[in-house]
């Protein structure tokens, strides 16, 4: 598990260590012990699978290309995470990956383990008959540890519904005769796939930040207004005034909640900068998401890079460079690209007053810690981008009963599931100097932590 995932957790069980009330029956020697071995279990895979798959590209030339797979705990359920496809592939990038989806899958309830796959290539260099090669090949070196009661591959960076169906259907091949609905979600819905899974992860993203700054904060006004607490004067500051909005990347995920809150009528809200990987395009006034998306669709999902393809679309924007998006001064950054993207030798440059998460990891352990400092509130991943594993739950379920629920019905159950998780969450964020992203691990932990207790996993 990478450093930042693991202290985190280690820092949820000190916590729970001092907690009378969390596992009362445990005293003393046998606390202690048990608590080790939490922190054996929390911080290491149960399994790591690594293959070369061997594939012939259409030159004719033979290649092998690393891929993984990365089954981190199964506590909860059969092990459930993406598969990607990115260059910057590597073991220990899949396990924190899989350890995060762990905890995510804990803190909201869902009753899947924490998995997680990857490819080390650039997907944009392959052609689709080499793509779809790859993703037979992956499910052929895989299939014994997949599978709808095992492990449930999804869509991640550099792959959706196109390859979850080519690995779909190379599994039923592979297994004929038994259910296989269930082993891949993020299908297309012609091949059982869920309505609204495409824009689930986007969707919960916007949520999050939306009920946390106008629902939450609306219902409990009475008690916060008094509060010393610095995030709940960033909040409060922020709650009744024309929010500006940036978003780094504009796939999936930021595209879809870029989109969310351009339409919002609860919050003011005003997307004034989006960014890919080539461009930012920022306009103080805002911007015609609407017309960016169309763009996108149309271009291999690039955004207009020059002042010619800007002035076609009749839309004005600056163009500045694709970082430049992580410093303008916004009162709201929602990072949907990449790791790593807020670290210590930027984070400092940072003027953004709330941080979404959109991405996994966007933000460093240093960076974290500095900008928690200055009362910056950060809507963490493991809260704020699990509307894809949600709806992935729901699709999974749909594939077990045959029976599918319409769009309108999805989105209705995420944002359910998702307002619970933050009614369990938020009082305890806003009433206690813990920011979020601990009060989300401490949830989590306690979580496994009583399950691991009652299977007697501690002994």
């Amino acid at each position: 598990m990478a450093s930042q995932t693991g202290a985190i957790v280690q820092q949820s069980l000190n916590a729970l260590m001092g907690d009378p009330a969390f596992l009362p029956n445990l005293q003393e020697q046998a606390r202690e012990q048990a608590f080790l071995s939490l922190a054996a279990i929390l911080s290491t895979p149960n399994k790591v699978h690594k293959a070369f798959l061997r594939i012939t590209v259409d030159n004719g030339n033979v290649v092998r290309i690393p891929a993984y797979r990365i089954q981190h705990n199964d506590t909860l359920g059969p092990y459930k995470g993406g598969i990607r496809f990115h260059e910057s592939v590597s073991e220990d990038e899949v396990t924190n990956l899989a350890a995060l989806m762990t905890l995510k899958n804990a803190l909201h309830e869902v009753p899947f383990g924490g998995g997680k796959g990857g490819v080390v290539i650039n997907p944009r260099i392959y052609s689709a008959k080499e793509l779809y090669l790859i993703c037979k090949k992956y499910v052929q070196y895989f299939s014994d540890v997949l599978g709808p009661d095992k492990d449930i591959p999804a869509p991640d960076m550099g792959t959706g519904e196109r390859e979850m169906d080519w690995m779909m259907a190379e599994y039923k091949s592979i297994h004929p005769g038994q259910p296989y609905l269930g082993s891949f979600t993020g299908k297309s819905v012609i091949n059982g796939g869920s309505l609204g899974r495409r824009e689930a992860t986007g969707k919960g993203v916007y949520f999050t930040f939306r009920y946390m700054l106008y629902d939450f904060l609306k219902a409990q006004s009475s008690w916060l207004a008094g509060s010393t607490n610095p995030f709940v004067q960033t909040a409060l500051a922020l709650a009744d005034k024309p929010l500006s909005i940036a978003v780094q990347g504009f796939g999936n995920v930021g595209s879809v909640a870029a989109m969310e809150a351009y339409k919002c009528a609860n919050l003011q809200n005003k997307v004034v900068a989006v960014s890919d990987r080539n461009v930012t395009l920022y306009n103080p006034d805002g911007l015609s998401i609407p017309a960016l998306l169309d763009y996108a669709v149309q271009h291999q999902g690039d955004l207009p890079a020059t002042e010619a393809a800007l002035s076609e679309l009749d839309l004005k924007a600056q163009i500045l460079g694709r970082e430049d998006v992580l410093y303008l001064n916004v009162d709201v950054l929602i990072l949907a690209a990449l790791e790593e993207q807020v670290h210590q030798g930027n984070v400092d440059q940072v003027k953004a007053r709330i941080i979404v998460e959109g991405a996994n990891a966007p933000v460093t352990g240093e960076a974290d810690v500095a900008l928690t400092a200055r009362g910056t509130i950060i809507i963490p991943d493991i809260l704020a981008n699990a509307g894809g594993v949600i709806v992935s739950y729901f699709e999974w379920l749909q594939g077990r009963e045959t029976q599918f629920f319409s769009e309108e019905q999805v989105y209705q159950m995420l944002y359910e599931k998702m307002k619970k998780t933050l009614n369990g969450i938020l009082p305890a964020f806003f009433g206690d100097p813990f920011p979020l992203r601990q009060n989300c691990y401490n949830h989590a932990v306690m979580k496994l932590s009583t399950v691991l207790y009652r299977q007697g996993k501690l002994y």
